[in-house]
């Protein structure tokens, strides 16, 4: 065996070893509450939330917090959410807590959906990851949260701000979303200065971390239903304001219809530090686009990947359709639900105008589903004593990463808190290739073992630093 050869054979043989170290003991408590949590059936439709919030508590309990610091609570029985106050110096000088936030509740899945050797509700550790229904979405996060302050406690540690964890019901829909019923009915024990939640994470390139996004903006859901009536008839008797020709014909002028860019600072200043690890034809249409929000041909270009079309402009498309009552009858009326992600700077009645005029046919109406959740969520301020830990932390932990404010298109749980005036952070540690890990909903969940282990020590220490930081005069 040559030299080379030989070396290269002790540093596979190094990697194997180092692979099977056994996990510390905080590591392993992480393990055994993610797996217990996994293993819960907390979905959103089909199940509940209620045994994985008093599974939790449990572990607040047997680790030494006071059972009146441990609230389990929610509107029924079966959707409880899980509180915990850690406890810091207190005074009446003290500065508000943070909020350390994940959701319980998985959406469905099925064992027939997934591979024959996976199933959704059993934790599974395979070739490198740990499988399950939730492992990313949001299980992982609410498992980190629940061990970082066990360990705290196990330290003797006292924090200058009080620590709040809660783990919540219904953030995949429902109807007993738990953040919205906390704040309404228990707000003094979620208040906080700021919440650290879901919604950002970090990106992998070649198997190296290369990008830590912070989530603090998101666009707003609200559905809208294009709808056209009209008395109908025989349909051996055609007529021309038939209403589901109608409707097609409107529907087909809204998909090739396009908002216009709507940046926001945090939109903003994702393009522009986006714009430092992009392949160079991007990075300058990205530049270009930040320097004038009105450059067609830069939106145009940034437009062709789906990642960030979504994050220029408000998008509306149709998820829903029906129309006609009978297979001899003219249609009386016909219907499709049009979903809109609109941009935080976006107003309901400037989007129901703009839906209207797309549709261009004043007998197709474009009405507001008012039963649909539509709260504004504007973007959160960039706090310093929040972005520097971060910025601080993702540099000596994950070396040249860069970290990037982000605006979801999808929702969290974060806007909730912002409707109210408390930023909200979405930030992980939790790194993962998006080319190949993004299957949070979908079949297969994962979460990279290294990178959870790796998740676990960045959000011990960002809530040790932020939870020790004293407001800012």
């Amino acid at each position: 065996m040559s030299c080379r050869f030989a070396a290269a054979a002790l540093i596979i043989c190094a990697a194997g070893l180092e692979a099977q170290q056994p996990l510390k003991p905080h590591q392993q408590f992480a393990r055994d509450v993610y797996k217990e949590l996994v293993e819960i059936n907390t979905s959103v439709w089909t199940a509940g939330t209620t045994d994985a919030a008093v599974a939790m508590a449990k572990r607040f309990r047997d680790a030494g917090f006071p059972a009146a610091d441990v609230f389990v609570g929610g509107p029924v029985p079966h959707k409880h959410n899980v509180v915990l106050r850690y406890r810091g110096r207190g005074g009446p000088a003290a500065p508000k807590p943070v909020l350390l936030l994940a959701h319980l509740d998985v959406v469905e899945a099925l064992k027939a959906d997934w591979s024959p050797d996976l199933e959704p509700f059993k934790f599974t550790e395979k070739d490198g990851f740990y499988y399950g229904r939730g492992t990313a979405d949001d299980k992982a996060m609410a498992s980190l949260f629940v061990s970082a302050a066990v360990r705290l406690k196990q330290e003797g540690y006292v924090p200058q701000r009080d620590i709040i964890i809660a783990l919540t019901a219904d953030e995949e829909g429902g109807a007993y979303n738990g953040v919205d019923w906390l704040l309404k009915h228990h707000r003094d024990r979620v208040d906080a200065a700021w919440v650290i939640n879901e919604g950002g994470g970090g990106s992998l390139r070649d198997g190296k971390p290369f990008l830590q996004s912070v989530q603090a903006a998101e666009k707003v859901y609200s559905d809208f239903m294009f709808r056209t009536t009209n008395a109908g008839g025989h349909s051996s008797v055609p007529r021309p304001d038939n209403a589901i020709y109608q409707l097609s014909e409107a529907l087909a002028r809204l998909s090739k219809f396009s908002f216009p860019v709507e940046l926001n600072p945090v939109s903003r200043s994702f393009f522009e530090q986006t714009a430092k690890v992009e392949k160079p034809e991007m990075a300058a249409a990205m530049t270009a686009l930040v320097r004038n929000p009105a450059d067609s041909t830069a939106a145009a270009h940034i437009s062709k990947d789906p990642r960030y079309a979504s994050m220029l402009r408000t998008t509306c498309v149709a998820t829903m359709l029906k129309g006609g009552h009978a297979p001899n009858a003219l249609p009386q009326l016909a219907e499709a639900n049009v979903n809109c992600r609109m941009a935080p700077t976006a107003t309901k009645a400037s989007v129901q105008a703009t839906l209207q005029k797309v549709a261009g046919d004043p007998s197709v109406v474009a009405v507001l589903d008012t039963s649909t959740e539509n709260r504004a969520s504007p973007p959160s301020d960039l706090v310093p004593e929040v972005m520097g830990v971060v910025e601080r932390l993702t540099r000596e932990m994950f070396g040249d990463a860069l970290v990037v404010p982000t605006m979801s298109t999808g929702a969290t749980d974060s806007r909730y808190f912002r409707a109210l005036g408390i930023p909200a952070f979405g930030v992980s540690g939790l790194f993962s290739d998006p080319t190949v890990d993004a299957r949070a909903h979908g079949r297969d969940e994962r979460v990279r073992i290294e990178w959870y282990y790796k998740a676990q020590e960045f959000l011990y220490q960002l809530t040790r630093q932020l939870s020790s930081s004293a407001p800012v005069p």
